[in-house]
């Protein structure tokens, strides 16, 4: 037998070569685990038993509407509120907040809760996941990396170039609303559950939500009223209604008018969306418009962007955001608040904008 191939069989090196390089064997890949399909309780229905406005008010045990403050939640909120007064239930009615912390503009939580109190709803309730917003991003873009280099590795490839999947949220992977909104509201679901347990039967949940088909494409293919049998199981049933959906602007606008509740001023900064100073859905003018009213909370989400390496959104790093945002500030000096009621006035006209105003000073000594 020649001497390389008994050195080979023995797994020895041959003395006068280098040693052979190492091969990593790639490992068989492991089988995904098989999801389990959340079993839904027998006793939730499919579709809602109807559609009607009003029967859905008095067929509810709770009315819950979520309030982000912006203009969308409050044009509903006065809606539901007015339907419930004529039907004399205004008692089962709760709003609750989804509060953001500091991702969130300033005042947003107080001006929701007086929207509520001057509507005439005893009961509002703040509800919070409890984590910042920005320190999730960074946990999630570890064990997003962890995941993807050890699957890497699983594969026999270099864990260094393993691609890692985005932290921040999208369009598509819309986690903040899980995370932030829709698990907390949950908590207060199974609260109300419970202090009606004595009814003997699942409790019948309302949740008013302000979505509107003219907001998306996704979101016009959301139904007006529907059963959340994610939420609902044997101790209540969830129905989700959208009161407003066929809405646009221009009725939104009418609606709060009518209503004389003060809106978020970041409307009046030329705002087209609230709640998240900076949210991943926003247009470039809320983006650069947030830079240059919180510049405080664009830098920490810059320094989160350099932390895992990523952009706060594909096409836009906040880096640029805050770019434009002092272009903008050295081009026109920092900006002096538009008057009051400019937002409205651009979808309603100056006369009713004026109306309202006057009417807020005279009922609740309030300037819009």
């Amino acid at each position: 037998m020649p001497t390389d191939a008994l050195f080979s069989l023995r797994g020895l090196e041959h003395p006068q070569e280098a040693p052979a390089a190492v091969l990593i064997v790639p490992q068989p890949k492991p089988k995904p685990k098989r999801k389990r399909r959340r079993a839904v309780h027998p006793s939730v229905p499919c579709t809602p038993s109807t559609t009607v406005p009003d029967e859905l008010i008095r067929d509810a045990d709770w009315v819950v509407i979520s309030s982000s403050g912006g203009k969308d939640s409050q044009a509903m909120l006065w809606y539901v509120v007015r339907r419930a007064k004529a039907l004399g239930m205004l008692d089962k009615v709760v709003v609750v907040h989804a509060d953001l912390g500091r991702a969130e503009w300033e005042g947003t939580r107080e001006l929701a809760e007086l929207q509520a109190r001057l509507c005439g709803v005893r009961r509002f309730e703040v509800v919070t996941s409890g984590i910042d917003f920005l320190d999730r991003v960074e946990t999630r873009h570890r064990k997003l990396k962890a995941k993807a280099e050890t699957e890497a590795l699983e594969r026999g490839e270099d864990p260094a170039q393993a691609k890692v999947a985005p932290a921040w949220p999208s369009s598509s992977a819309r986690w903040c609303t899980s995370g932030e909104k829709r698990g907390p509201i949950r908590t207060l679901y199974t609260r109300l559950t419970n202090e009606l347990a004595h009814l003997g039967r699942p409790v019948r949940i309302l949740a008013c939500i302000g979505q509107r088909a003219a907001e998306s494409t996704q979101r016009a293919t959301l139904a007006e009223v529907e059963i959340d049998r994610g939420a609902s199981n044997g101790k209540r049933h969830i129905t989700t209604w959208r009161p407003i959906h066929t809405w646009n602007d221009q009725r939104v606008w009418r609606e709060i008018a009518r209503s004389r509740l003060p809106y978020h001023p970041a409307y009046d900064w030329g705002n087209r969306r609230l709640s998240c100073v900076f949210c991943v859905l926003g247009c470039n003018n809320d983006l650069v418009n947030g830079a240059r009213r919180v510049p405080d909370l664009a830098a920490a989400f810059a320094r989160t962007e350099a932390k895992i390496g990523a952009d706060f959104r594909k096409g836009m790093s906040m880096r640029e955001i805050i770019r434009r945002a002092e272009a903008l500030e050295e081009a026109e000096g920092p900006a002096a608040r538009p008057p009051a009621g400019t937002a409205m006035a651009a979808h309603v006209g100056r006369a009713m904008t004026t109306k309202y105003r006057a009417r807020q000073a005279a009922l609740y000594g309030l300037v819009a």
